[in-house]
């Protein structure tokens, strides 16, 4: 079996499709945006410019200003592995990161999708 490093791959190459998913539910790009400021602490205009460039995971998530506090109450599964189990940082950032996108995609309030 062959398994590819999370933290390679493109950021930008996922962000549309997370947008995509979240539209086929009629969520919408703006609620995608909010939910990655939030976990990150990325302003808009910063996470406009990631979504722009050639980005992986692993540089996205080294970048961001100040990854949320909060991300710890951030439980479930995603991919058959709870997010809460994960050892390596980055997965799990981009496992919480998911995790959020499929609880937008599900229709969640976004109240508790942000953990408030």
């Amino acid at each position: 079996m062959v398994t590819r490093d999370i933290s390679k791959i493109l950021f930008t190459a996922v962000y549309p499709l997370y947008v995509q998913k979240v539209e086929r539910k009629a969520r919408t790009r703006e609620e995608v945006n909010t939910v990655i400021c939030w976990l990150t602490g990325y302003s808009r205009e910063q996470l406009d410019q990631h979504a722009k460039c050639d980005i992986n995971f692993q540089d996205f998530f080294q970048q961001a200003p100040l990854f949320n506090p909060k991300s710890s109450l951030i439980t479930g599964v995603v991919c058959g592995v709870r997010v809460e189990d994960i050892q390596d940082p980055i997965t799990q950032k981009v496992r919480y990161l998911d995790k959020l996108i499929d609880e937008l995609a599900k229709g969640k309030p976004m109240e508790k999708i942000l953990r408030q």
